[in-house]
């Protein structure tokens, strides 16, 4: 005789486990901390922003210029200080990705002072011979072509007026402005100095007016922090409050 089959009752539903819920205030101090972590990463390693305190550029970038500057030009380091504070092994060289190159104007670690930042362009680079002769340009005895452009009225960071004269220097590469002012200058005549290995030599645009590799040395590649971008903000703190904000230098590019 077959066997009556029997149907069993199906089990009862595992009930949900229990969902925690985070607070409104817990959510909003976790989406905080995130948003500030990926700021630093971004700071540290990525893009920095600089603000233009002196005339040593001019005309490539003016007094109150806030400027980004690319972390990832040259090498990635471990930051060299937070909040003003050394960390041990900070400028440490994490990934190498290129070499400084001759044009390049780039913020670096002041050497007699590594938390001051400077800015700069590099004129020499390891092994290049760098000379002035008469105020004119000589890097591996070659001669950089000067081209006169205008004269030129300015204020330095105290607000103060000085005149100039603007000139295209060429490198060879590519052509940028410099600023001469009248009258002899102690550095007129330079050198002849060869750029060390594992070192650059910097001199500012307003070339009279620049305190750079002439009168302090050369700047060690573990020093340089990025290349200089473009300009996001320009303020005029020597203007009247209507005209302080320079509109048509955001998004100048540096070069």
């Amino acid at each position: 005789m077959a066997k009556a089959k029997t149907k069993t009752d199906p089990a009862p539903p595992t009930p949900p486990a229990p969902v925690s819920k985070k607070s409104a205030v817990r959510e909003y101090v976790e989406a905080i901390g995130i948003a500030l972590l990926l700021a630093l990463c971004l700071r540290f390693f990525v893009v920095e922003a600089f603000k233009i305190p002196s005339g040593s550029m001019i005309e490539t970038l003016n007094i109150g210029d806030f400027i980004f500057v690319n972390k990832f030009s040259y090498r990635t380091e471990i930051p060299y200080s937070v909040l003003g504070i050394r960390i041990p092994g900070g400028g440490t060289t994490l990934k190498h990705w290129s070499e400084p190159e001759r044009g390049d104007v780039m913020v670096f670690r002041y050497p007699d002072d590594p938390m001051v930042d400077y800015i700069k362009r590099i004129i020499g680079v390891a092994g290049d011979e760098i000379r002035l002769q008469r105020n004119e340009l000589y890097v591996n005895g070659d001669k950089y072509e000067r081209s006169f452009v205008r004269s030129v009225d300015y204020k330095d960071k105290n607000c103060s007026p000085n005149k100039g004269r603007v000139y295209t220097e060429n490198d060879g590469t590519q052509e940028y402005e410099v600023i001469l002012r009248d009258g002899p200058d102690i550095f007129e005549n330079y050198g002849p100095t060869t750029v060390k290995p594992g070192h650059v030599f910097v001199m500012g645009d307003n070339r009279d007016n620049s305190s750079d590799s002439r009168a302090w040395g050369q700047v060690p590649v573990g020093n340089i922090k990025g290349r200089a971008l473009f300009v996001w903000l320009s303020i005029n703190h020597c203007d009247g409050f209507m005209d302080r904000i320079r509109w048509s230098r955001f998004g100048h590019r540096v070069k």
